[in-house]
């Protein structure tokens, strides 16, 4: 069981974010984030300021739950080499590239469809996008993981958080911007231009080392296991066996042995940590909208203030890891990510009130500013260096799931009963994962793994 983590002074935990590869996490965290919100929120205020119904809106929060089963693809992303590219940059910087690839071409198209005419074509365009934008998680969190020593990765989740908000703010402000003074096809033209970022960033980076498959492979009891039985079935069926065993298998098999009884209690924590934002998360550009904000009044508050709120929950969240561990934040961070949206019922009794709205972005990005940079610290220690994407993959599958499904149902709801109710309601369910978060932080070592006890340079 991992032990508990010691109190470190206030310097040691801020001078970690000096080191190179915690700064490198900045431009992969922009890149993470820059498609999350051109499938999600600003294609919604696209939707919406061209009139599309929003119980239709709703439906397309759908498109997000593709984040939430990209564990089923996430073992060949971490094992299948890719022709001549992972010779040329390597196992993970190669699909960095290829997924960056596959996000250009989605915005591309996006830029050149009309969504009053062709929402089909949107819809299927928004599943390209996201499906590379899974993708490209999948590989930059494997990246993360292996890039720096256990010590470090919650500043590096810090500075991912501090970059994704970066993202978040190009896709966002600037994509609502362009769109208020051009139009909305130059607007998501924009984006893919600035898919670019991430893509020099891959180029720029060295490749983590890694253990060799081969040589991961024959250290698997399972793996050693089938090779003893099938030792008379020709070789490429061994080959293959031991490949799936070792890809798809062990990585399962080793946190469960890793935890024990307590990994299903540590999973659920997984799945409902984020019920409470995500759910709601669809519905609060079409709020903005509806209640009669302009678009650059949401581009002002909601993205580029809201974002410099996110960064600032995601720096407070990553000294407060270091400072006061892991259990005792996922509390406060459950809590208050719960909490907020209450702001949002307040938002919507109030009407277009510009101070209500900045007093609700406030509490709001930063808290899930510093409840984002908390999980994933929490994920990271919770994954084995072994089987870094793919167990990262599941985490984060579980992660997401469970709020983008409710959350598809969420203009349904909000046509049914109106914002204050449906918000009220996204609050509610934040409880179980607060009360989750207390009850497994007080068992000594069940969430604080201690590998962010000491800062290492690298």
């Amino acid at each position: 069981m991992p032990r508990t983590t010691q109190r470190r002074s206030w310097r040691d935990a801020l001078t970690v974010y000096r080191q190179p590869p915690v700064v490198a996490m900045l431009f992969l965290g922009f890149s993470a984030g820059l498609p999350f919100l051109l499938v999600f929120s600003t294609l919604t205020a696209w939707l919406r300021d061209v009139e599309v119904e929003v119980a239709a809106i709703g439906f397309f929060s759908w498109i997000g739950m593709l984040y939430s089963i990209k564990l089923f693809w996430a073992p060949v992303v971490d094992r299948l080499p890719l022709p001549l590219m992972t010779r040329w940059l390597g196992q993970r910087r190669g699909w960095m590239l290829l997924a960056q690839a596959v996000i250009a071409t989605g915005l591309v198209g996006l830029a050149s469809v009309d969504p009053r005419n062709s929402l089909t074509v949107v819809a299927l365009l928004a599943l390209l996008v996201a499906f590379g934008s899974a993708t490209q998680d999948i590989v930059i969190d494997a990246f993360r993981i292996e890039s720096a020593s256990e010590t470090v990765q919650a500043a590096m989740a810090s500075t991912y958080i501090i970059g994704y908000r970066g993202g978040l703010l190009a896709a966002g402000a600037g994509a609502l911007y362009i769109a208020d003074m051009a139009s909305w096809h130059a607007a998501y033209l924009s984006m893919a231009a600035l898919v670019g970022v991430g893509m020099l960033t891959v180029l720029l980076r060295p490749e983590p080392p890694r253990t060799a498959l081969a040589v991961q492979l024959v250290h698997e009891p399972r793996v050693r296991a089938f090779l003893r039985r099938a030792e008379h079935r020709p070789r490429w069926q061994r080959r293959l066996g031991a490949w799936l065993i070792g890809a798809i298998v062990c990585p399962f098999t080793d946190f469960f042995s890793r935890y024990g009884r307590q990994a299903l209690w540590l999973l659920l924590l997984v799945g409902i940590y984020r019920i409470s934002d995500l759910s709601m998360a669809a519905m609060a550009n079409p709020l903005y909208i509806d209640l009669g904000f302009s678009l650059s009044q949401i581009a002002n508050v909601t993205k580029v203030f809201g974002i410099a709120m996110s960064i600032a929950g995601g720096v407070l969240g990553g000294v407060l890891v270091v400072r006061y561990g892991v259990a005792t934040m996922l509390v406060i961070g459950a809590a208050l990510a719960a909490a907020t949206n209450l702001l949002f019922v307040a938002l919507a009794l109030s009407g277009a009130q510009l101070p209500m709205l900045v007093v609700t972005i406030i509490g709001d990005n930063l808290a899930n500013g510093l409840a984002s940079t908390v999980f994933i610290a929490f994920l990271s220690s919770l994954t084995s260096r072994a089987y870094t994407a793919t167990q990262y993959a599941l985490f984060s599958s579980l992660m997401t799931l469970p709020g983008k499904f409710i959350g598809g149902f969420s203009g349904v709801i909000v046509a049914d009963q109106g914002y204050s109710v449906f918000f009220l309601w996204a609050a509610l369910l934040g409880l179980p994962a607060i009360w989750l978060a207390w009850r497994l932080g007080r068992q000594p070592g069940a969430l604080d793994s201690g590998r962010m006890s000491q800062p290492t340079a690298d």
